[in-house]
């Protein structure tokens, strides 16, 4: 069992850094407020994002962002649940691209080939919508968490 986390793992990992290449050289619309983490949303950008994800993800990211109840262990069908979005959970682990990509064009887009429950949100959310979300999810985070993603993504950025 340890063995096929591991392979998760692993498997996540080089997944991610495969995407943060393709960003690097890809000529996607990713807004620029996503280029830019050290700024600040607005209040009202992040009431939007609360609301948006309240009507589109908290169906399985829980309302508080807390997951779905043992998030770490494959469901029956061999899919993950869905992780919490809190400082609990792995999010803050990824750059904005990252992050961005996943929400919009589905987890497989990053993981080629994984199979997930999530659905891609190109055609039901804008790219300003899905930035306003995931600007919503930031700013709950603890100071050490903000911090920490904003360092992967800035990293990411400059290709380190």
């Amino acid at each position: 069992m340890r063995r096929i986390y591991l392979l998760s793992a692993v498997g996540t990992a080089v997944a991610f850094v495969a995407v943060a290449a393709w960003a690097q050289t890809s000529d996607d619309d990713t807004p620029d407020a996503l280029a830019a983490p050290e700024a600040a949303a607005s209040v009202g950008t992040l009431a939007q994002g609360k609301d948006i994800y309240a009507a589109n993800c908290a169906s399985c990211h829980g309302a508080n962002l807390e997951g779905q109840p043992d998030w770490r262990r494959r469901l029956e069908n061999g899919r993950m649940p869905a992780p919490p979005h809190d400082e609990s959970g792995h999010t803050w682990h990824h750059a904005d691209s990252d992050l961005f990509t996943i929400t919009k064009l589905g987890l497989s887009a990053v993981v080629p080939g994984y199979e997930s429950d999530m659905p891609a949100f190109e055609n039901i959310l804008s790219d300003t919508e899905i930035s306003a979300v995931l600007d919503y999810i930031k700013s709950t985070w603890p100071d050490r968490q903000r911090g920490f993603q904003a360092e992967v993504t800035t990293n990411d950025e400059q290709g380190s």
